[in-house]
């Protein structure tokens, strides 16, 4: 299938030099978007992206929540004290616990090396 865009004209002299790789840019681009969209994935690519610049073990163990995904783990943790979670924000809960678990192993991992002078 052929498509036609009219773009402007600075992202057009950008996408000259990935012409032959664009069917994958806009796959990548609307995956990106879609789970922008998802609620508890934000937390997640926030934590993984940290995690995928190889951080130093101290830096690891400083790792802490964003304000944006903090407020979103206290909002669910509230909501659930006053009125209960639905089916997909329950969901979410379960992947921010799931988070949790990785991160705190990340961390215990990273305080043993820097225990045995790593």
């Amino acid at each position: 299938m052929q498509v036609t865009l009219d773009i402007p004209e600075e992202l057009a002299n950008k996408l000259q030099l990935f012409e032959n790789q664009l069917p994958q840019i806009l796959e990548l681009g609307i995956r990106e978007l879609n789970a922008a969209s998802q609620p508890g994935f934000s937390g997640m690519a926030e934590v993984l992206e940290f995690l995928a610049q190889l951080p130093t073990s101290s830096e690891i163990i400083a790792l802490r929540p964003s304000e944006e995904l903090q407020n979103q783990i206290t909002n669910l943790l509230e909501k659930n004290r006053n009125q209960g979670l639905t089916a997909a924000e329950e969901m979410i809960w379960e992947q921010y616990q799931y988070l949790e678990h990785l991160v705190r192993i990340a961390k215990a991992k990273a305080l043993l090396k820097l225990q045995a002078g790593e």
